[in-house]
């Protein structure tokens, strides 16, 4: 009897333990999908090369490009492999916007008009120097066309001057003093 109640409680806890493990494999499996849901911008890697989200998310140069990425939800498009070009606008081109453009763009009702503005910044394909020839014109994310112009040692996008370039591990950022702002169709 004393061996049948040993083998009893025995095999209580054998089940007992098997019904915690799938428990927690449960919660490591609806953690993983979290992590899956939010993407490759939820990737965090202190030992590759940085990618273009984060870069720009270092940089207090472009805290309003971020800011508007985060709202239009577009993270992953920035962190993805590539390659990619962002003419990226930084603090000051945003500030030159009418009053109120900013503040507007960020509500939840125009994401999709953000997202679009945004996408007028992203080309596919790596854009930097000898690329960049005058007259050439860049296939945006937006479908739209945007031609390059040299002018002496200066090159422009559209309207907007290329200050500077920032290699990422996705591609490349091309620091830009004025936001692309697409043509209504």
């Amino acid at each position: 009897m004393k061996k049948i109640s040993c083998l009893f409680l025995l095999l209580i806890l054998i089940f007992s333990a098997c019904g915690g493990d799938s428990q927690s494999e449960s919660q490591s499996s609806e953690i993983i999908s979290d992590k899956a849901q939010q993407g490759q911008a939820s990737v965090v890697d202190d030992v590759s090369q940085k990618n273009i989200l984060q870069i720009a998310g270092g940089s207090k140069d472009h805290t309003t490009l971020v800011a508007a990425v985060h709202a239009a939800g577009i993270e992953d498009v920035l962190s993805n492999n590539g390659p990619i070009t962002i003419f990226a606008p930084n603090n000051a081109a945003f500030e030159a916007l009418p009053k109120g453009t900013v503040e507007t763009l960020l509500k939840p009702e125009n994401k999709a008009k953000l997202a679009n503005i945004l996408k007028n910044h992203a080309a596919p394909g790596t854009y930097k120097g000898k690329l960049l020839k005058n007259g050439r014109k860049i296939y945006m994310a937006s479908g739209n066309y945007i031609e390059i112009r040299v002018d002496g040692k200066d090159v422009y996008i559209g309207d907007a001057k290329i200050i500077g370039t920032i290699e990422a591990s996705n591609g490349v950022i091309q620091v830009i003093d004025k936001v692309l702002v697409p043509a209504d169709k």
